[in-house]
């Protein structure tokens, strides 16, 4: 597909951690996009397990490559406020929305029809998730690894590792 109108999307989300099926919407998008730009969520009253810095750099580590291949810029990104607001800071006219099954489709109709009222130049993409990944979820990854279990199955090898680390590091400590 040529890309032939400059199209930047916004990809957003708390990342904590990033998992494959994050990546697979990143990928998809990257077929349409010019530049994606991965928002990350920060909420203050929410402890994660990541710290802005490290999400970054597992992003960009696990997602540059991929995206290089399509000649699509990735660009990562913190807002602590509207998803639509980042999307105008960020120059995004579309917004990017991974869905996994009937759950997710429901939460995101709602949600882009709410987007779509306060920011109608702003369009909602939905990405179905690949099979192989509808499964998984960030917070299923966290615990999994929280107890010691195998998720390189679920995130890319260098956030398997960062989670490894993360959690001997707490059971050291």
């Amino acid at each position: 597909m040529s890309k032939s109108v400059r199209k930047t999307g916004l990809f957003t989300g708390s990342f904590d951690p990033l998992t494959n099926g994050h990546v697979d919407v990143i990928r998809a998008a990257s077929v349409f996009c010019d530049r994606i730009v991965v928002g990350i969520g920060v909420h203050p009253g929410k402890t994660p397990l990541f710290s802005v810095e490290e999400k970054s750099t597992l992003i960009r580590a696990s997602c540059a490559a991929a995206l290089a291949a399509e000649s699509c810029e990735i660009v990562v990104v913190t807002f602590a406020g509207l998803a639509v607001e980042a999307a105008r800071q960020n120059g995004a006219t579309v917004m990017l929305r991974g869905l996994r099954d009937s759950t997710d489709f429901d939460y995101e109709m709602q949600m882009s029809g709410m987007n779509g009222a306060m920011a109608p130049g702003i369009q909602t993409v939905f990405l179905p998730a690949s099979p192989d990944v509808r499964h998984i979820t960030a917070t299923l990854v966290r615990q999994i690894a929280a107890m010691g279990g195998d998720v390189s199955g679920f995130v890319p090898a260098v956030v398997a590792s960062a989670l490894k680390a993360k959690f001997s590091a707490h059971k050291a400590g």
